[in-house]
């Protein structure tokens, strides 16, 4: 089936979701709602986003706005009848996805959180091993996710706590903390520094994050930051068995680098390690977003569950930012 798709906000990552629809050919956008643009985009009419969400013929709506927008625009969305695709954050807190829960409930209809990360080659071949049992358990992970900005970053949405929600760990760090999630389980403990020492806006510049897993021990540490003057992304996961390493990611900028993934088995001797028989692959097309729309409108089309960022993905994941702005001290 073809869907009639309808995009709340049409800036780059409206464009890019846009993009990636055309080229599955699962839906087709027939009108976009963006302040800042025509009242025509390529021949497609810019509508407001009410008239997006009460549009007879729509039956997918792809949220892509400022973050505080998000909730309210989802709820609206399930509300009248529509699948709904959001971009990250889903909200500002747990409690917040809680009530998106009970709309998507009463909806009977798809919710699915644009945490892209989850589709990028790479890591979806970390997910292959870890599941595999090959490698064993995992038993620790590190995270470092970081960029710099602009000193017109002032002057950005971003910028502003009650329309970002949060800074750095909310924008960059999410994307590492979902993905510590996706590829280990839950924790429940939260231990962080936050601070802005840099920037001395009212959101994070940096954020320092630990996690623990009762049960079994396994920890995860991560640092988010927008004062690392280099754009940096990096995963570390180490096994009983071996490890991966995941370092650059693709991006349309590729500012972060090549997206290179190392894996190795044990093999090394005390106290001497060898990298001689690491697996090293290089990543060179970014099919993530084609992936993930894929999985969005094949779960509509067959009326099967979203497995890859859903809602209780997305509680899991709020419920540790929300423990992490707990312990913010500035």
């Amino acid at each position: 089936m073809n869907y009639k798709v309808g995009i709340i906000g049409y800036g780059v990552m409206g464009r890019i979701r846009h993009q990636a629809i055309d080229e599955i050919k699962k839906g087709e956008v027939i009108a976009i709602s963006e302040p800042n643009a025509e009242k025509e985009v390529k021949g497609i009419p810019n509508i407001s986003h009410e008239e997006i969400i009460k549009h007879a013929d729509i039956d997918v709506i792809i949220v892509c706005t400022p973050n505080f927008l998000n909730k309210d625009l989802t709820i609206r969305a399930l509300n009248a009848g529509k699948h709904v695709f959001c971009e990250k954050p889903p909200a500002f807190t747990g409690a917040d996805i809680l009530e998106i829960q009970k709309a998507e409930t009463a909806s009977g209809k798809k919710l699915m959180y644009g945490f892209n990360h989850r589709h990028h080659d790479s890591v979806m071949n970390i997910k292959r091993l870890i599941d595999s049992g090959e490698y064993g358990k995992v038993l620790w992970l590190r995270g470092r996710y970081g960029k710099s900005v602009t000193s017109d970053y002032f002057n950005q949405w971003r910028a502003k706590k009650e329309l970002a929600g949060g800074g750095i760990l909310m924008d960059q760090g999410i994307h590492m903390l979902d993905l510590f999630l996706y590829l280990s389980g839950d924790f429940d403990v939260v231990k962080a520094e936050v601070s802005n020492l840099y920037w001395h806006m009212d959101v994070e510049d940096n954020a320092f994050v630990i996690l623990k897993e009762s049960a079994t021990g396994k920890v995860a540490s991560l640092h988010s930051t927008m004062s690392q003057w280099r754009h940096l992304f990096s995963l570390e996961i180490f096994l009983e068995k071996g490890y991966m390493v995941l370092n650059g990611l693709i991006t349309s900028s590729m500012s972060y680098g090549e997206e290179t993934l190392s894996i190795a088995k044990n093999r090394s001797t005390a106290p001497a390690a060898t990298w001689k028989d690491e697996v090293v692959t290089k990543y060179v097309d970014n099919n993530s977003w084609r992936y993930e729309m894929d999985h969005f409108f094949d779960s509509i089309d067959t009326d099967t569950a979203i497995t890859i960022g859903n809602s209780d993905d997305a509680y899991k994941l709020m419920r540790i930012i929300d423990k992490v702005y707990e312990q913010k001290e500035f």
